[in-house]
């Protein structure tokens, strides 16, 4: 009897929390600030590259949230991938297919990034894409990460994200294969 209370709580948890998933939006004015955050880049910045980039990281990202059927809050929407009852929607796959879209477009005066917060929470690793002017690296740039609100894209400079610790993915990658293989080595010896 215990199990099956527990069950209907976590079943009851999870339809109060997915209800709260709303459908992402977004306006030209969410367009336009992020246009002008990307312009301030540099000023060499193209004012028609800024406006593209800024407009497809919003409209792709809405698109994403129709095509990985995104029902839920990011959590729950990893659940479900990664329990095959979705095929796509985990934050390396919404960084995948953003950066792939933008590349898409050959910027000149603009660079794109793979950022990755180490795990800190739970050992839980987040994947984002990263916009900067040209030559400059990707602490310098515009974050763009539509898994966080699940296709709602949240943008802001990486220090300003007190959420997560963004460094460049191959960084984040070789520590994690030292820190394996340390414990690794830790539980043989």
């Amino acid at each position: 009897m215990p199990k099956f209370f527990a069950s209907l709580l976590v079943a009851a948890a999870v339809l109060l929390i997915g209800g709260c998933a709303a459908k992402p939006t977004v306006t030209q004015g969410d367009i336009d600030a992020l246009t002008r955050e990307i312009k301030r880049l540099g000023p060499d910045v193209a004012p028609e590259e800024a406006e593209r980039a800024a407009s497809i990281a919003y409209l792709y990202s809405l698109q994403l949230a129709r095509e990985y059927e995104i029902t839920d809050p990011p959590i729950i929407h990893n659940d479900k991938v990664l329990h095959g009852l979705r095929e796509r929607g985990l934050c390396n796959d919404w960084t995948e297919d953003l950066l792939k879209r933008l590349n898409q477009e050959n910027f000149r005066t603009l660079s794109l990034h793979w950022a990755t917060s180490p795990p800190a929470t739970f050992r839980i690793i987040h994947h984002t894409a990263v916009i900067s002017r040209r030559g400059d690296t990707l602490y310098d740039g515009i974050i763009l990460d539509p898994w966080r609100y699940g296709g709602t894209l949240y943008w802001s400079r990486p220090q300003a994200d007190r959420r997560y610790d963004w460094r460049p993915r191959l960084e984040v990658r070789e520590n994690q294969i030292r820190i394996q293989e340390a414990e690794a080595a830790a539980a043989v010896g």
